[in-house]
């Protein structure tokens, strides 16, 4: 019987945490977490003020969460909170957190006639998007499912809930720091979050992430006639303010500065259809590098100067109603000089124009009766090999995704990485490079399949790329992370799900590795520990997933974002899980890369090996230490 669940380190002895908080002490806590913040305020706020309004409002009660001056002006006494994350010794951490649960519960509250209201009972006045809705990325039906059960629960409740699950805190502190915020019944709201099933995993998804979100206009009809009102009055002012500001010289805010693009060569250039850069068909053949700098320019629509005037003024100068999107640390900014033209056709429903500017790819996309409705695509791609720019995504639609092949792509097909004895489907391919389409994983609410492009280049290597839900595809690897090789789907059938959590997050690569094999107590068999990491084109927010795979069954053992573990400048990797065998007895489990020569449960005697396999008593709590031959400590996975 396979029953895991994740290892928790053992708590540091508890902290002096109270007293004054300096604002630099604050402020570093702020920056250092706040993703956390916002999301621990959206999850904590009532979903009854609809998405748009929970994800400004939790990003303005993080933003007003510092101290009004030097030193904290309340003085309040900071409770001891022993967190399994390690943000329980920070006592700036620990004030920003109490600041953001107070305001967020008091935004839940109702208002009260003949009451002022408070300030997180109002909308935001900062931030503020205009003609956008903004919303977290959809999740799953288990997100969706949790979402619905912590609508239920009252304010205090759900803090309580959060607090369990995001901040991994036990009930004790829990209770400290809901009567710190001013929860009169603090262990009511406990036993009220008791009746909702723990599913703590599911709050780091995207559902729950304001920092990761998706646009859409507003009703657009209404907003048309309130612009018009607003032109006439802008006009107005504009002329006032013309004849106020003369003679004399300008005061504008950007001083003596041109406006834009004006006299500004590189600047009209790059607005130019005729300065883009159409590389030749054969110029890839020749040269040294084999990246998009040498995509030869494809599509019946190459000659269109109309279009790719629109395409070029768009990217400069976004309206409001195209729909922008960008990869985590790409640049939306405009073009800095002519840039490279890689499609231009017409594809599904829509006119699409592909362009490179040496850092991005950026897509456009407009319907073919009309421009309404454009859509702006930004993805980073410096430093991408021959590999990493195989292929682009031309369009997406109904689930299914086309994509455009380099030049150097001699065969193209598509393969179940959970099928892995099954045969590739072959994937025809238009006379200028564009797939047919067939099922993108990127949406997919189900992992019944995971079907992954297969690339043949002109050396006759089969290179493995999947859909992240980004313009260029993630790379597929496998084996030891200082020297990983082309993946197969038997290195990946068994872990090819845990790619869900790496969709949308700018995502490079992916490594599968089998870091340790283990035989499992009582002859029940062996255990496999799989680790899978993904590593984004901005160097940092890699991902680490340990997983623990025994009788045909995978469960996550533990995970680590922004962290270096499980990569090429630091291979060591260990996790530990609680394992129960077909008799009953419980084990603790643990399994370390071979560089480990010994592994221990926190405050034991270390084995020698890289994996441990102790009895455990139900429900205890363990962590686990490993030691490198030279001596060195390694941690479990977090």
């Amino acid at each position: 019987m396979l029953n895991v669940s994740s290892n928790v380190k053992s708590p540091s002895p508890p902290q002096d945490l109270s007293g004054v908080v300096d604002v630099e002490q604050a402020e570093a806590a702020l920056v250092e977490h706040y993703p956390r913040l916002v999301r621990l305020a959206y999850l904590v706020l009532p979903p009854s003020l609809g998405r748009n309004r929970r994800v400004l409002t939790a990003h303005a009660l993080t933003q007003r969460a510092l101290p009004r001056s030097r030193r904290s002006g309340d003085e309040e006494v900071i409770p001891v909170q022993r967190s399994g994350e390690g943000r329980g010794g920070d006592p700036g951490y620990a004030y920003v957190r109490l600041r953001v649960l107070r305001t967020a519960l008091d935004a839940g509250l109702p208002l009260r006639r003949g009451a002022w209201p408070k300030r997180s009972q109002l909308p935001p006045l900062l931030p503020q998007v205009w003609g956008l809705r903004l919303f977290p990325r959809s999740g799953g039906a288990d997100e969706l499912a949790l979402d619905q059960r912590l609508s239920a629960l009252s304010g205090p409740a759900r803090a309580a809930y959060v607090l369990r699950g995001l901040e991994r805190i036990p009930d004790s502190d829990v209770h400290k720091v809901l009567a710190a915020v001013g929860v009169e019944e603090p262990g009511a709201a406990l036993t009220e979050a008791d009746g909702v099933e723990p599913a703590y995993d599911l709050l780091k998804s995207p559902e729950f992430d304001p920092c990761s979100l998706q646009a859409r206009p507003t009703d657009l009809m209404r907003r048309r006639q309130h612009m018009k009102a607003a032109g006439i009055a802008l006009v107005a002012v504009v002329v006032c303010g013309a004849l106020l500001g003369l003679p004399g010289d300008g005061w504008g805010p950007d001083g003596a500065a041109a406006p834009a693009y004006a006299k500004n060569p590189a600047g009209q250039a790059a607005l130019d259809p005729g300065q883009l850069t159409k590389v030749a068909a054969g110029t890839w053949k020749r040269s040294a590098r084999a990246d998009f700098s040498v995509w030869p320019a494809r599509g019946a629509l190459i000659g269109d100067d109309a279009l790719l005037r629109r395409a070029l003024a768009v990217w400069a100068r976004p309206g409001e109603s195209v729909q922008v999107s960008a990869t985590p640390g790409t640049a939306a900014g405009a073009p800095p000089g002519p840039a490279q033209l890689l499609f231009a056709g017409e594809v599904d429903a829509a006119r699409v124009v592909l362009l490179y500017d040496g850092l991005r790819i950026v897509r456009y996309a407009e319907p073919k009766d009309g421009t309404s409705g454009a859509a702006l695509d930004f993805a980073r791609v410096d430093g991408a090999t021959s590999t990493e720019a195989g292929a682009v995504v031309v369009n997406r639609v109904d689930g299914n995704v086309r994509y455009l092949t380099a030049p150097w792509v001699d065969g193209v097909a598509v393969r179940d990485l959970l099928k892995p004895q099954g045969n590739a489907d072959a994937l025809k391919r238009d006379g200028e490079g564009v797939t047919e389409p067939f099922a993108s994983p990127a949406q997919a609410r189900s992992c019944t399949s995971w079907d992954a492009l297969q690339l043949r280049d002109n050396t006759g290597v089969n290179r493995l790329s999947t859909d992240l839900g980004e313009l260029v595809p993630a790379h597929l690897t496998a084996g030891r992370p200082q020297a990983p090789r082309e993946a197969t789907a038997a290195n990946w059938s068994a872990t090819a799900c845990s790619l869900t959590d790496a969709r949308s997050n700018g995502v490079r690569s992916v490594n599968s590795w089998q870091y340790a094999r283990q035989l499992l107590p009582e002859a029940n068999g062996a255990a496999a520990w799989i680790c899978t990491r993904a590593d984004t084109w901005r160097g940092d927010g890699g991902r680490a997933l340990a997983q623990f795979q025994a009788a045909g069954a995978a469960a996550v053992a533990a995970k680590a974002e922004d962290s270096a573990a499980c990569g090429g400048r630091e291979p060591s990797v260990l996790a530990g899980v609680r394992w129960k065998s077909r008799a009953g007895t419980w084990y603790l489990l643990g399994g370390g890369s071979k560089d480990i020569v010994s592994v221990g449960a926190a405050g034991g005697s270390q084995t020698p090996g890289n994996t441990l396999s102790a009895p455990l008593e139900r429900g205890a709590r363990a962590g686990l230490t490993g030691r490198l031959a030279s001596g060195k400590k390694v941690s479990t996975l977090r």
